[in-house]
């Protein structure tokens, strides 16, 4: 099809409909309005935290500093995600395959509908239950731990008597973050190519083998990506923490007593509403940080997921 006029001639290829035009307006406008909203967030925290960066230390909370302020909220909020994705990501990928290669018809529905469903679940009911219900259930385990594997420093002890450990507060955070993987990986592992599947099987192939074979190293990517998805909603979660997890400051990597290191998210929800000049530049400060860190965990997941579609060949 050509298009003539004042001696100009346009192919198919050059030549768009209005409508092409405006939709193709529409998603530039959405994925600038993106970056333009992520640039006001970051100039909004820099301009607010500026004053704890220029104030002495002897105004900072806890007259340490501003590095010493927030370094242990860093540490917890750091060791508190990333033991949550140790626990959470290898359950996700092995409910997902349950649910797209063994469970029933019927059965993998049902569970499909359950993971959604907890996907959907407030932060603050997951609070409550591990303060109610999960942190009771711990004492026994965690005296254990520290009775027997004390020698590790995850269970060095002596353990809390009451259960608002960072212990707990890993299990709620795997907990929730569990039905957001699982939902993502499953969905990679039904869009593998059947092909694949059947044409292992035919070489002889178990299942098992299949699956290692074919369907993980399609869905790789995905795995990858919706652990990513995961720990960025522990790094950032606020309410839970804040009422399973009792706070008492400092650094440490023991998981079970009743010291345990802060989060930036759950430290700001509990600080901000008795804070006033130099405390709330502070607090808006640790945020700073807290976006960087989602910020930089993101991009490294990006350019690790890209890197593997890049080898893999796939377009």
């Amino acid at each position: 099809m050509t298009k003539t006029g004042r001696n100009t001639v346009e192919g198919p290829s050059t030549y768009k409909r209005p409508a092409d035009r405006i939709f193709r307006g529409i998603t530039t406008g959405a994925g600038v309005l993106i970056l333009l909203v992520l640039a006001g967030v970051a100039v909004f925290l820099l301009a607010e935290a500026w004053p704890a960066f220029t104030a002495p230390d002897s105004e900072i909370p806890g007259e340490g500093g501003l590095v010493v302020y927030i370094w242990p909220l860093v540490f917890g909020t750091l060791l508190a995600a990333t033991l949550a994705l140790v626990v959470a990501a290898p359950l996700a990928v092995l409910i997902a395959l349950f649910i797209t290669h063994y469970a029933p018809r019927r059965i993998a529905q049902f569970l499909g509908y359950v993971i959604d469903l907890l996907a959907a679940v407030p932060s603050i009911i997951y609070g409550l239950w591990g303060f109610t219900v999960l942190a009771p259930a711990t004492l026994a385990p965690t005296g254990w731990l520290a009775d027997n594997l004390g020698f590790v420093p995850l269970f060095a002890g002596p353990a809390s008597t009451t259960g608002r450990t960072m212990f707990t507060t890993v299990l709620v955070l795997a907990v929730m973050i569990l039905p957001i993987i699982t939902a993502v990986i499953r969905e990679a592992f039904l869009q593998t190519p059947k092909l694949y599947e059947e044409a292992s099987l035919a070489l002889g192939a178990t299942r098992l083998e299949m699956i290692r074979m074919a369907v993980l190293p399609f869905g790789r990517s995905s795995i990858l990506s919706g652990s990513m998805l995961g720990l960025g909603r522990a790094l950032g979660e606020t309410m839970a923490v804040a009422i399973v997890l009792s706070a008492s400051g400092g650094v440490t990597f023991n998981l079970i007593s009743s010291g345990n290191p802060a989060t930036i998210a759950a430290n700001i929800a509990l600080e901000f509403p008795e804070s006033s000049g130099v405390a709330i530049d502070t607090l808006i400060a640790s945020g700073l940080v807290l976006f960087a860190i989602t910020l930089i965990v993101n991009m490294i997941a990006r350019a690790v997921i890209n890197r593997r579609t890049d080898l893999s060949g796939a377009s």
